[in-house]
C-alpha cells in the first residue's frame, strides 16, 4: 500500500510540474502580438483616381479622332460607290473606280482592326502600370501604418448583369467583412495621383 501511495504522489508531482511548465509557456511574454490588418479598395481607386480619369479622357479623345478619320474614309467610299452606279459596268472607268473602292474598303477594315487592337493594347499597358503603382503605394502606406497584412476589399457589384458574372463575383469576392480593419484606400489613391 505504501508503494502505491509513493507512486501516486510521484505521478501527481510530475503532472503538477508538467502543467506548471505548460502554463509558464502560455504566459503573456510568449503570446504573439495582435496582427494589424488593413484593407484597400482597388476598384474604387481605378474608378476614382485622377490619373485614371485623365487617361480615360485622353483615350476617349483619341478614339473620337480615330472614329472621325474612319467616318471620313467611309463617306468617301460611299460617294465613290454612288458614282460607280453611274458608270457602265465593265468599262475601263468602271473597273478602275471599282478597284479604288475595293482598296479603300480594305484600308478601312485594316485601319479599323488596327485601331481596335492598338487601343486594347494601350488600355492593358495602362492598367498594368496603374495596378503596379497601386500595389507599391499600398505597400508603402501599410509600412507607415505598421500593418502586417492588407486585403483587397471591393464590395461586389450587385445586382449582377448575368448568372456568369454573379458566379465570377462569388468566386473572386474574398473579404466578406472587414470591420475593425484600417481602410487605407484614400491614402493609397492620393499617393497614386501624386505620381506622374
Amino acid at each position: 500500500m505504501r508503494a502505491k501511495g509513493v507512486f501516486l504522489s510521484g505521478l501527481i508531482g510530475v503532472v503538477v510540474l508538467f502543467m506548471g511548465y505548460q502554463y509558464s509557456r502560455a504566459g503573456p511574454e510568449n503570446q504573439r502580438p495582435e496582427t494589424k490588418i488593413g484593407v484597400v479598395g482597388i476598384r474604387q481607386i481605378f474608378q476614382d483616381c485622377k490619373r485614371n480619369v485623365r487617361y480615360r479622357q485622353e483615350a476617349a479623345a483619341e478614339q473620337d479622332k480615330i472614329i472621325t478619320e474612319l467616318d471620313k474614309l467611309k463617306k468617301e467610299i460611299e460617294v465613290e460607290e454612288a458614282g460607280l452606279k453611274a458608270l457602265k459596268a465593265g468599262s475601263s472607268d468602271h473597273l478602275e473606280l471599282m478597284k479604288g473602292i475595293l482598296e479603300k474598303q480594305a484600308s478601312f477594315q485594316a485601319r479599323q482592326e488596327f485601331h481596335k487592337q492598338q487601343m486594347a493594347m494601350k488600355d492593358q499597358i495602362w492598367t498594368e502600370q496603374l495596378y503596379t503603382d497601386i500595389l507599391r503605394e499600398t505597400s508603402e502606406v501599410a509600412k507607415q501604418k505598421g500593418l502586417d497584412v492588407v486585403f483587397e476589399n471591393d464590395g461586389p457589384a450587385l445586382p449582377a448583369l448575368s448568372a456568369q458574372e454573379l458566379m465570377m463575383t462569388i468566386r473572386t469576392h474574398k473579404v466578406l467583412y472587414s470591420g475593425g480593419c484600417l481602410d487605407i484606400t484614400e491614402e493609397v489613391m492620393n499617393r497614386v495621383d501624386e505620381e506622374k
